[in-house]
């Protein structure tokens, strides 16, 4: 791990999973060797995911051929297929780890009986209670390969509002619906018409999950639709995501709120080296009053992929930024050593 400096910590990927080498990683992966799988190359079904396996949930043995980008022969075991499976919290609140033949990284199902993009459902039973928890891929998202590369602090957390930008069909969005709760908020912005119907038929079952069809270049649009969050998660996969991301945390980011970033390098500079642009990228963000603390790649689970988590801290009072929500204009960085009003007022 390396040392902070001045509060920001850069890390190399390949940190996390559970007892295994991975793909690529240094550690990386669930299972006897990476990946969900028994003894296969990752991947969670039968034959499923990145290279299939022997293993993968709900299987109650044979063949079955989970999902279909796989090779491998498929196999037994996996999840309720007889097997006494134990569900533990996270380090990070809402998060847990379910322990069994193989461990997975799962979120606790908002709505329990319903999959929102086919992954694996573990019914636990406590006594008379049973409880649904939801398997979370890290080859399907990046907050999950965050999590599991040894992230410090998501700042998701029950009861949070969060602002998610590049939302597509919802995959991640259902877990952070799963983690923030009934009590919490998820404002899910996506651009596409074709990934937003798909994220508007989760949204359907899940009260907590607000879609929003719009640009996220261009927050004025929506200004009206999104109250003030706690957290920004963004995976736009642009050139000018830093400036994305600024935009929409001068609108609606609260002073001291956090924003976890993930960057994509080849999106914004294939010119260029990997460390070259998440740095570049880094100081984009120092310019718009937004702090990075840590830094960690998403090795083995994404190749030239950075996540950045950070803190906003605006030197506009609120007075300020209500006002430039009502004029319709990105609020310039300026100082504010109290309570004020627009003088136009």
């Amino acid at each position: 791990m390396g040392a902070f400096v001045g509060g920001f910590s850069p890390r190399g990927g390949g940190r996390g999973g559970f007892r295994g080498r991975g793909r690529g990683g240094d550690r990386g992966g669930f299972g006897g060797r990476g990946g969900f799988g028994g003894r296969g190359r990752g991947g969670f079904g039968d034959r499923g995911g990145r290279g299939g396996g022997r293993g993968g949930f709900h299987s109650p043995g044979g063949r079955g051929r989970g999902t279909p980008r796989g090779r491998g022969r498929g196999g037994r075991g996996g999840f309720q297929g007889g097997k006494k499976v134990t569900v533990e919290p996270h380090r990070h609140e809402g998060v847990f780890i379910c322990r069994g033949k193989e461990d997975a990284l799962v979120t606790k199902n908002m709505v329990p009986g319903e999959s929102v993009y086919g992954e694996k459902r573990i019914t636990v039973e406590d006594g008379e209670v049973k409880m649904e928890y939801r398997a979370w891929n890290p080859f399907r998202s990046k907050l999950a390969a965050a999590i599991l590369g040894g992230v410090d602090q998501i700042h998701i957390r029950p009861g949070a509002k969060v602002l998610y930008l590049g939302a597509a069909s919802g995959t991640t969005v259902s877990h952070v619906s799963d983690i923030v709760g009934p009590e919490g908020l998820v404002y899910a912005v996506e651009f596409s018409h074709r990934s937003g119907r798909d994220l508007i038929n989760v949204a359907k079952k899940r009260t907590n999950i607000i879609p929003v069809i719009e640009d996220a270049r261009h927050p004025h649009k929506y200004r009206m639709l999104i109250g003030m969050v706690d957290v920004i998660f963004a995976d736009v996969a642009q050139p000018d995501q830093s400036r994305i991301v600024a935009l929409n945390a001068h609108n609606f980011l609260r002073n001291g709120g956090h924003f976890v970033i993930s960057i994509k390098a080849n999106c914004i500079d294939s010119t260029a080296s990997p460390e070259a642009v998440f740095a570049s990228e880094v100081k984009k963000m120092q310019q718009e009053n937004m702090k990075p603390q840590e830094q960690l790649t998403l090795e083995p689970y994404e190749r030239d992929h950075a996540v950045v988590v950070g803190v906003y801290r605006s030197r506009r009072c609120w007075w300020q930024q209500l006002w430039c929500r009502m004029r319709e204009v990105a609020p310039q960085p300026g100082s504010c050593s109290g309570p004020c009003f627009p003088s136009a007022l």
